[in-house]
């Protein structure tokens, strides 16, 4: 049972509370929270090449909607089906698909040259450009956009690499927007992908 000069000071604490939670609700719905509640930045300057032997770079991004998938080509399965599910995407796209970006970006430039990259490519969609560069210049992708690889050695003493494996959505100023859902239709995703066009 409740002590009855506690009550009076467990009533002002509750309001308190409450217009503590207020004001943080009010300053947030107003901006003036934005210094704390800002999701991360993800993305930013880079100097990759694709599988041609081509510059890419951030301003790559500008004017059409992105998709970016970080992996490598010795993936035994997560790259392979994310990239198929890309292909099948950009093929539902139709002719919408010349006026987006597919980029898959390696996390493992030490095997992954261009070389490397063209071949593996070969079996997608025409579209998906393979990335790679120097360690340096990988990493410093990876940093930028939030990007978690890490090298695992095997036991017969090759290696592999743990890694996000989520699809990015950048608007075609080159921002985030959001991990894109291919857990549906490639009819459903394409039409989804159309609206930022």
């Amino acid at each position: 049972m409740m002590d009855r000069t506690m009550r009076p000071l467990v009533i002002v604490a509750a309001f308190g509370a409450s217009l503590v939670v207020g004001l943080l609700l009010m300053l947030w719905a107003v901006g003036g929270l934005k210094s704390v509640t800002a999701p991360a930045a993800i993305g930013g300057p880079f100097q990759l090449a694709d599988q041609t032997g081509q510059t890419v770079t951030e301003k790559s991004l500008q004017g059409r909607p992105t998709l970016i998938f970080f992996g490598f080509t010795h993936c035994p399965d997560v790259c392979p089906t994310a990239l198929f599910e890309i292909s099948e995407v950009l093929r539902a796209m139709g002719k919408d698909a010349d006026r987006v970006n597919a980029f898959f970006v390696s996390v493992d430039p030490e095997r992954d040259t261009q070389a490397a990259m063209k071949d593996y490519l070969s079996s997608f969609d025409p579209h998906l450009k393979g990335l790679t560069g120097s360690p340096e210049a990988v990493a410093k992708v990876i940093s930028d956009y939030r990007v978690y690889a890490r090298k695992v050695p095997t036991k017969d003493g090759d290696y592999t690499m743990d890694h996000t494996a989520l699809i990015y959505l950048m608007d075609r100023n080159g921002k985030f927007v959001s991990p894109f859902n291919l857990k549906r239709s490639p009819e459903e995703a394409a039409k989804d992908l159309k609206r930022y066009l």
